[in-house]
């Protein structure tokens, strides 16, 4: 029988380069919504189409994710992750040459293949790099998925807004950089991996959480897809939707209501990489609760305010409801500790497929009921945030031995 092994020593190095790579993956991700303006006014198409876009991209992925994480739990797949970024790097060459909207689609398959297969193996070796710092190396890694979706409105602001659809070949430099880097961590992934098999050791995450009943795990990760589900689903329409709320309700230009959503998406980036650290020291369930109750009154009241409290209250919400980003990801690892891979990719997948989903019904309703009746409509989700104060408690990691 294999002896089980808790490393306590972080690999900064490689934390750092599964960030930047998960960086440079979630930009390419970003492409996708940051064209939704080049969509709708060189291609006239609906909001509906532009929601079936998204939802082809993330559902695929959602769907792939769990299944790629449950393979790698029984048979890792270190040369995945370049893998997988070449088949990001075909999407994003064919998008930039083509105005069909069916080939759009098809295109869109091969960013969600490529996001499927790095996410739970990137999440691997950020478990594996990560030693003790679990909270820290999560944030690390969601840091640079959720900055490169961040660049979305930057990129169309001053990429798609100058040079049009074909700018998107722009992203294809970073991309190449991105299969190299991808390459050399394989490389350390694959010997990290060896020397377990010649020490007949296995790391395992040592969870925070109290031992708990299969019912209670059920429950648990029940509670927790729905936080997911309304976080995701509300986020959604932020980040690809309310700049067209932004331009049709205050009147502003596309650049400027970008640089607004950017606003939004950098401050959830400053919130995501203190949430994980902050978790390892107050508990993951503090910390998503913090991320529930204090963005609550700005999310209810954002589509009523005037634009200088409407920026504000951006930034108050895309710090608060992204602190717990990575922290939901951890705590599903340690409500199901042996499954590191599966639960990353189903956390992350559900994420992707309610965002997915969310950009269909977001999208219609916008069609068919208004953008402001929208707006409000969707204000009303974080409400069912709440239930994260029935999740089960846990223990600051600084307090596990």
């Amino acid at each position: 029988m294999n002896k089980q092994l808790n490393i306590t020593n972080p690999v900064y190095p490689i934390m750092i380069a599964i960030g930047i790579a998960h960086l440079i993956n979630d930009t390419m991700q970003a492409v996708i919504p940051a064209m939704f303006p080049i969509f709708k006014s060189e291609l006239g198409l609906t909001f509906t189409q532009i929601g079936l876009i998204s939802f082809v991209l993330n559902i695929f992925a959602s769907a792939l994710q769990p299944v790629v994480g449950f393979v790698s739990d029984k048979k890792p797949m270190p040369y995945a992750l370049p893998i997988g970024m070449v088949s990001s790097f075909i999407g994003i060459a064919v998008i930039a040459l083509t105005t069909q909207y069916w080939i759009i689609l098809i295109a869109v398959l091969f960013l969600g293949f490529g996001s499927a297969v790095f996410h739970p193996e990137g999440s691997r070796v950020s478990f594996m790099a990560a030693g003790s710092k679990r909270g820290l190396a999560q944030s690390i890694y969601q840091v640079g998925g959720n900055s490169g979706q961040a660049l979305a409105p930057l990129i169309s602001a001053y990429i798609f807004d100058i040079f049009g659809q074909r700018g998107a070949a722009i992203v294809l430099v970073a991309t190449t950089f991105g299969i190299i880097l991808l390459s050399k961590i394989a490389g350390w992934y694959k010997k990290q991996l060896e020397q377990e098999r010649i020490a007949k050791k296995k790391r395992v995450l040592v969870s925070t959480l109290p031992p708990l009943t299969q019912k209670q795990v059920g429950i648990a990760l029940a509670l927790l897809f729905t936080i997911i589900f309304a976080r995701s689903f509300y986020t959604t329409n932020i980040t690809n939707f309310y700049v067209f709320y932004l331009m049709d309700h205050y009147d502003v230009s596309l650049r400027l209501g970008q640089i607004l959503i950017f606003t939004f998406m950098a401050f959830g980036v400053v919130g995501t990489f203190f949430g994980g650290s902050l978790s390892d020291r107050i508990g993951r369930k503090n910390v998503i609760i913090l991320s529930v109750v204090v963005p609550m009154p700005f999310c209810l009241a954002l589509p009523y305010v005037s634009l200088w409290a409407a920026v504000l209250f951006l930034v108050i919400i895309g710090t608060l409801i992204m602190i717990s980003f990575s922290v939901t990801v951890v705590y599903a690892q340690e409500l199901v500790p042996t499954k590191i891979g599966t639960m990353a990719g189903l956390t992350t997948g559900f994420a992707f497929g309610m965002g997915a989903i969310g950009a269909m019904v977001i999208g219609m309703l916008m069609d068919h009921k208004g953008i402001d009746f929208t707006m409000m409509i969707v204000s009303l989700l974080p409400l069912l945030l709440l239930i994260a104060f029935f999740l089960p408690k846990d223990k600051p990691a600084s307090t596990i031995a």
